[in-house]
Parts: structure tokens; C-alpha cells; sequence
């Protein structure tokens, strides 16, 4: 009886960590980019975010890159950048929209 507890156990300990695991995301796309935008701070503190917006897409500018952008706030830039495009899905699996990264960024123009 005893062995049959431990045995379930232990298969069940097991089972939990390879579903946990999960498998790495393949559809994230990476690549270098030129992008023109308006620079806005999205959110509150302290879950905020830089976010580049322009004529067609927002992108969003990783938590290690927000300085060199954060005095630019409600002006033009240009940047040049690498750019992670992510297809977001929902819990259920269904698809929530697509998330673009940049990092790497180098400040080309600036217009006010």
C-alpha cells in the first residue's frame, strides 16, 4: 500500500515538473530595424514602459534600454534597434495580438 502512495507521488512530482517546463516559444522573430516614433511612458509605477508609436506599429523598448529613452518623452526619434517580434497567446491558446521589442538601441535623430 505504502509503495503504491510513493509510486503515485512521485509520478505525480514528475508530471507537474514537465508540464511546468513547458517548450521554448519558436515564434518569436528577430531582426535589425530603422523605426520613426513619438516616445511615450505607458503604465504607472513601478510596472511602467517605454513605448516608441508609429504610423503602423508601437514598440516597446526592454526595461534595459528605457534610460537612453526616458528624457525623450513626447518627441520624435529615430532609433535603430533589434527587434523581437512576439505572436502573444492567451491561457487557452488563443492568439492575444503580436508584442514588438526593441534593445539595442542607438539614438539616430531626434526631432522636437
Amino acid at each position: 500500500m505504502s509503495r503504491n502512495i510513493l509510486a503515485v507521488t512521485v509520478f505525480l512530482i514528475i508530471a507537474a515538473s514537465v508540464f511546468a517546463s513547458g517548450s521554448k516559444d519558436e515564434s518569436a522573430q528577430t531582426k535589425i530595424v530603422q523605426v520613426t516614433g513619438l516616445v511615450r511612458l505607458v503604465g504607472s509605477s513601478p510596472m511602467y514602459e517605454i513605448v516608441i508609436s508609429g504610423a503602423e506599429f508601437q514598440w516597446y523598448v526592454v526595461r534595459d534600454e528605457m534610460d537612453k529613452l526616458f528624457d525623450l518623452q513626447h518627441q520624435t526619434v529615430t532609433v535603430e534597434g533589434e527587434e523581437t517580434i512576439m505572436e502573444l497567446k492567451f491561457a487557452n491558446g488563443r492568439p492575444a495580438g503580436t508584442r514588438r521589442e526593441l534593445r539595442k538601441i542607438k539614438i539616430i535623430s531626434v526631432q522636437q
